[in-house]
């Protein structure tokens, strides 16, 4: 069975939730079966990166900011591998670019040879969310909620029997 899995960045903030990210990921590889995964930036990095920016003054370009907000999910990828790593769980970070997922501002193509290559390795293939790459070759970002949006194409395209998105938060709400 090939399963997508999802990590909000509440649930790999910080060292702790990210060995239960990989512990989550570690049980379904146990029970047979290959784990792709896609990661949002940590906690509050989207925000925080942004905050740094308008700092700045001015107006950046949106390719600008597409460049730095999804250093976050960068970031998330390799520390989650690292974490994987050091359980034993061979894995690989891929960019949305190393993917191959293709966008603008909404994912147009998928095209997951690397991907593929991974788990034919048995590797653990950690996507950075939220984030592909235009036809200019320039990284795009999708825009809240980006990430989810990665996890279910890519559960489309790999067609994948189950994609699970997990978020740590204080409850479940039935309204907003």
């Amino acid at each position: 069975m090939l399963i997508v899995q999802k990590f909000g960045g509440s649930s790999i903030a910080d060292g702790d939730r990210l060995r239960r990210a990989a512990g989550i990921c570690m049980r379904q590889r146990q029970n047979g079966n290959e784990v792709v995964v896609v990661v949002s930036a940590m906690g509050d990095t989207t925000d925080l990166l942004a905050d740094r920016a308008r700092v700045l003054g001015g107006k950046p370009s949106p390719r600008e900011m597409d460049a730095l907000i999804t250093t976050g999910e960068q970031q998330s990828a390799a520390l989650l591998v690292m974490t994987m790593e050091s359980l034993g769980i061979p894995a690989v970070s891929l960019a949305g670019w190393q993917a191959g997922i293709y966008t603008d501002s909404d994912i147009r193509l998928i095209a997951p040879v690397r991907i593929r290559e991974a788990l034919s390795r048995g590797r653990v293939p950690v996507v950075t969310g939220f984030q592909g790459v235009c036809a200019a070759g320039d990284i795009t970002s999708l825009g809240r909620g980006g990430s989810d949006t990665t996890a279910v194409a890519l559960a489309a395209a790999l067609e994948s029997d189950c994609c699970e998105i997990y978020t740590d938060v204080d409850g479940i709400y039935t309204a907003d």
